[in-house]
């Protein structure tokens, strides 16, 4: 990928926001009720950019702002929208947004286009009976790490540490932080600390009494804790994946370092895990453009839609709705 063909990227990833989520595939356009051993009145999903599979534009227009402002590009047709029509639930009230962290849960988040959603909490009562909640990467700075692993040539230049020049903050989420030269393993691990690895492990507490506050404002509810889709493929695909082999490596690790402490954070404040992961690995960027339920970026066929990087397109929306549902079926 040339830097040219970056601009749109950054452009677009500056605004906090990320992929299609578009009607997709039979699944998700038409989820039917299914027999379940308990009935479901008051639904409330929470979490970020990979709950709400935020969008710029797909087949349904812009982002859906009945439950959240539009800035927050929350799709109409992501998971638990899907899961609510299947459940056939009374009310369902969605709360995610796209770059929300688990401060947004009890404070209003601020938008990059001057909106502001409600405290995610806000949404819960003491008889909501049922709770998803997929929240984490932004608590470690996984997403804007990520950026910082774009590299505009296969190799990393063979530069003296600190040498990269970096990029002005502008105030906006999910920036680059500098030029995308690649080296990123090595700058996040440098002095044998990694920084990454730390901030997943202090996450987790956050996430822990996340879940406990939610067994707080809704003693009734059944909670299900969502992790991330296998975005980060086992090999490189450079040019479509503009990422060092190294700096790919260490993002694999990494984003499996992220979906661990989520699994031990759901045991910890009590909710059940949801696997997303396993049942979407051979899905990730590097899949054929018709088999990706994450996008590199631009326009997502598996999906009609425009699309940002690295994050769930409608296909891949149908693919958590299907794992969310195996678990509530479950029980």
């Amino acid at each position: 990928m040339t830097p040219l063909a970056l601009v749109p990227v950054v452009a677009l990833i500056s605004l906090g926001l990320a992929l299609p989520s578009a009607p997709a595939t039979a699944d998700a356009e038409a989820p039917t009720a299914v027999a379940t051993k308990r009935v479901y009145q008051e639904y409330v999903s929470l979490g970020d950019s990979w709950s709400a599979d935020v969008k710029l534009a797909d087949l349904n227009g812009l982002p859906d702002t009945r439950h959240v402002p539009m800035d927050c590009a929350q799709s109409q047709s992501n998971y638990p929208k899907l899961l609510a029509r299947a459940l056939k639930v009374r009310a369902h009230r969605d709360a995610t947004c796209g770059s929300a962290t688990t401060d947004d849960f009890t404070t209003p988040q601020k938008l990059p286009l001057g909106g502001t959603n409600a405290p995610q909490f806000d949404r819960l009562t003491k008889t909501t009976d049922l709770v998803t909640v997929g929240i984490g990467g932004n608590d470690a700075g996984i997403a804007a790490a990520a950026l910082d692993c774009l590299s505009v040539l296969p190799q990393a230049l063979p530069l003296p540490p600190g040498s990269i020049p970096s990029l002005p903050s502008l105030g906006v989420p999910l920036l680059p932080s500098q030029l995308p030269l690649g080296g990123c393993k090595e700058r996040f691990t440098a002095g044998g600390v990694d920084v990454l690895d730390q901030a997943i492990k202090a996450s987790e507490p956050k996430l822990v009494r996340a879940l406990r506050h939610i067994h707080k404002r809704s003693p009734r509810a059944r909670i299900l804790m969502v992790d991330y889709l296998a975005a980060v493929p086992t090999t490189g695909c450079y040019p479509l994946l503009p990422m060092t082999e190294s700096d790919r490596a260490y993002l694999y690790t990494t984003f499996r370092k992220l979906n661990a402490m989520i699994r031990r954070a759901a045991t910890k404040g009590g909710a059940e895990f949801v696997d997303t992961y396993t049942p979407s690995i051979g899905h990730d960027v590097c899949a054929p453009p018709n088999k990706r339920y994450v996008e590199v970026v631009g326009v997502s066929v598996n999906g009609p839609g425009v699309g940002v990087p690295a994050h769930p397109n409608s296909a891949g929306a149908a693919a958590q709705f299907r794992a969310v549902l195996k678990q509530i079926r479950s029980r």
